[in-house]
């Protein structure tokens, strides 16, 4: 009797195109954003606990008009109630600050999934936890909510007087600038410098280490 013939398939159908079964590809976009989403979250809520910290050790610690110097004249702790925005700015616009805070909040969370750069998930984590420390100030202190003054307590030289938020945001803003002028683009493609420098090594040929490491093969 003859041996029944045997058709050599793939073990799960990923290379039959009339299988009907998808290939197999990467993370999926909810799991992507998820795992983007949770970065953020962390980088964020490091950046409130530390602000929270100092803060309530500020008000705990400071007096309002009695400042107390760390190096001369140049850096001190004052405490300060803000009414405005960072570094004391726009007082008397507390409830607008306090939605366009909202705002900027829910959008970086919204399009967070488009997100593929480490570094322009930390520059927007930085932001986010700096938006949502003063948030959590315009929301939570006197005189009411959406109109609570913010604690600052940092002053430098002729700098307006801020806070561990105000510097989060600042740094965070300034790292975003960078990356998109440098090229660097949110979902992890590079344009401009970044793309004429990225794949280069040193000796100005193309793949670099990772080119050479194929050839010797």
């Amino acid at each position: 009797m003859d041996a029944p013939e045997v058709t050599a398939s793939s073990d799960d159908g990923a290379d039959d195109p009339g299988s009907g079964t998808p290939a197999a590809t990467g993370p999926t976009e909810p799991t992507r954003g998820g795992r983007v989403l949770g970065i953020l979250a962390v980088i964020a809520g490091c950046v409130i606990a530390l602000d929270i910290l100092t803060k309530t050790l500020a008000v705990s610690l400071l007096t309002p008009g009695d400042p107390v110097s760390i190096i001369g004249d140049v850096v001190t702790l004052r405490l300060v109630r803000n009414s405005g925005a960072a570094f004391s700015m726009a007082s008397g616009y507390t409830w607008v600050l306090t939605v366009v805070a909202l705002v900027v909040v829910v959008v970086i969370i919204r399009y967070s999934s488009r997100l593929r750069s480490g570094w322009w998930m930390l520059g927007l984590g930085l932001v986010l936890g700096g938006a949502m420390g003063n948030l959590i100030d315009r929301i939570f202190r006197a005189p009411g909510p959406l109109r609570g003054h913010v604690v600052d307590f940092v002053s430098v030289g002729w700098w307006p007087v801020f806070n561990v938020a105000d510097s989060a945001v600042v740094c965070g803003a300034i790292l975003l600038v960078v990356l998109s002028l440098l090229g660097f683009d949110y979902d992890g493609s590079r344009s401009g410098w970044a793309a004429r420098h990225g794949d280069t090594d040193g000796d100005g040929t193309e793949g670099g280490t990772e080119d050479r490491r194929a050839t010797d093969a």
